[in-house]
């Protein structure tokens, strides 16, 4: 494949942008000429990688960071459903055209072949239909695609296959396509129709799958429901991880891990910065015990934590790299990023989940659906419930069992050379798009 130029663009958010640095720095070495459009918050990142920042100029920079502070009004939406409403209309849909005009000017002096971006990075159907420029949507989230076989996406409800409840899912998809997501679908169907893009499906996650040219899924089908009616732009392409600075291993735990009987790894990621939720129920749970317990924090309270869990069996550090502590570790307490979700799932680890908002309701009712671990379908645990859940996953072999599983089908994949694979496709196939709009 020859040398392209490529666009990489992203909402600012962690879990959006980092899944994608390991292909943008595949896609450097092959010789490609990459750029990255997002906030200012990623540019530190991006100059260590060597990759050019694009930044926000007409767009708001939103990110998970300055949710609150640029919509204080964001706080009085407590239910999942409300807050999930809330973000897709003001955070997600009103940046479409700002993202626009942002890529509309930087075409004229970095003219891009084609453009690889989150599958929530709303101004996909701008790019491919109004600039005529291949998209790659890059499945960082469990697909959110509508299904005649599945509940509705967003819900973080499991599915059902007998005829009643594939009625009972039928008028899901009903109820929340014209009330739950009615008012973000149609003033994103306004602003696509202000551009002379018509896409017909009846909710915005659909208008975003099938405007691009290819959807490339993280993960693999063993962790997706089954459907019959997948998209035909949809491809698994195996873990999209982030890239990995070539660095000393420390393996400071190493002589630690040994004196435990079992290791506990647990995170909040690196955005929840509430340590009360997940890590500390851990820590009182396990304290004073055989298990050691493993605590990134990313940077939340860290001393504090060390000075109120003093105890031999505890670890608590800002940081520390997953491929170092995985190997060791028996079971994965998180709040269900999708990242940090597949890289414990390509380690073979079986998972204790809690969270509900951000979509991890979706993620972490996989987690309980298939069997790879215990979904607590909730913010805040108690102690009790991550320490019955936790020995329930050490001592149940069927979590471990599915576990691998997925393990091995994750390990068929070489995702970045498909990445580059279908990129090369997209950009053959690639012939003028109408601007008058899309058939569904």
């Amino acid at each position: 494949m020859e040398p392209k130029k490529i666009l990489f663009a992203t909402f600012p958010a962690d879990g959006h942008f980092n899944p994608l640095t390991g292909l943008a720095m595949y896609l450097k070495s092959q010789g490609h000429d990459v750029r990255w459009y997002t906030g200012q918050a990623y540019r530190p990142k991006l100059q260590t990688l060597g990759i050019p920042h694009v930044p926000f100029r007409y767009a708001l920079d939103v990110s998970s960071d300055t949710l609150d502070t640029l919509f204080p009004e964001r706080a009085r939406h407590t239910r999942q459903l409300s807050k999930l409403k809330f973000d897709l209309t003001h955070v997600f849909v009103s940046r479409t055209a700002e993202y626009y005009e942002d890529i509309l000017d930087l075409r004229q002096e970095f003219p891009f072949d084609a453009m690889i971006a989150d599958i929530a990075f709303t101004a996909i159907p701008l790019v491919r239909f109004r600039l005529n420029v291949p998209v790659l949507a890059m499945g960082i989230m469990p697909l959110g695609e509508t299904s005649r076989n599945l509940p509705p996406s967003g819900l973080g409800r499991v599915p059902s296959y007998t005829r009643w409840g594939q009625q009972k899912q039928a008028v899901l998809r009903w109820l929340t396509d014209r009330f739950v997501f009615k008012a973000p679908t149609e003033q994103y169907r306004d602003v696509l129709d202000a551009y002379g893009i018509t896409v017909q499906t009846t909710n915005l996650f659909d208008m975003l799958y099938r405007s691009a040219s290819w959807v490339l899924q993280s993960g693999a089908p063993g962790f997706e429901y089954k459907r019959s009616d997948l998209g035909a732009n949809i491809r698994f392409v195996g873990a999209l991880l982030p890239h990995r600075h070539p660095r000393p291993q420390r393996y400071f735990f190493q002589d630690r891990v040994k004196a435990f009987d079992k290791v506990i790894l647990v995170t909040q990621g690196t955005v929840e910065q509430d340590v009360t939720k997940i890590i500390v129920p851990t820590l009182e749970a396990f304290k004073e015990t055989r298990h050691l317990v493993v605590v990134t924090t990313g940077g939340s309270q860290t001393e504090a934590l060390r000075t109120q869990y003093p105890y031999a069996n505890v670890i608590i550090e800002d940081f520390i790299p997953f491929e170092e502590i995985m190997p060791y570790t028996d079971v994965y307490v998180t709040n269900g990023g999708y990242g940090g979700v597949i890289l414990g799932l390509q380690h073979g680890l079986p998972l204790v989940v809690a969270g509900v908002h951000e979509g991890k309701n979706e993620i972490n009712a996989r987690i309980g659906y298939f069997k790879l671990g215990i979904n607590l379908q909730t913010e805040r645990p108690t102690a009790e419930q991550v320490q019955d859940a936790v020995l329930e996953v050490l001592h149940a072999t069927v979590y471990r069992t599915n576990v691998k599983a997925l393990q091995e089908e994750l390990r068929q994949y070489n995702a970045h050379q498909l990445c580059e694979q279908y990129l090369a496709e997209a950009l053959a196939a690639h012939e003028p798009a109408s601007q008058a709009g899309l058939a569904a």
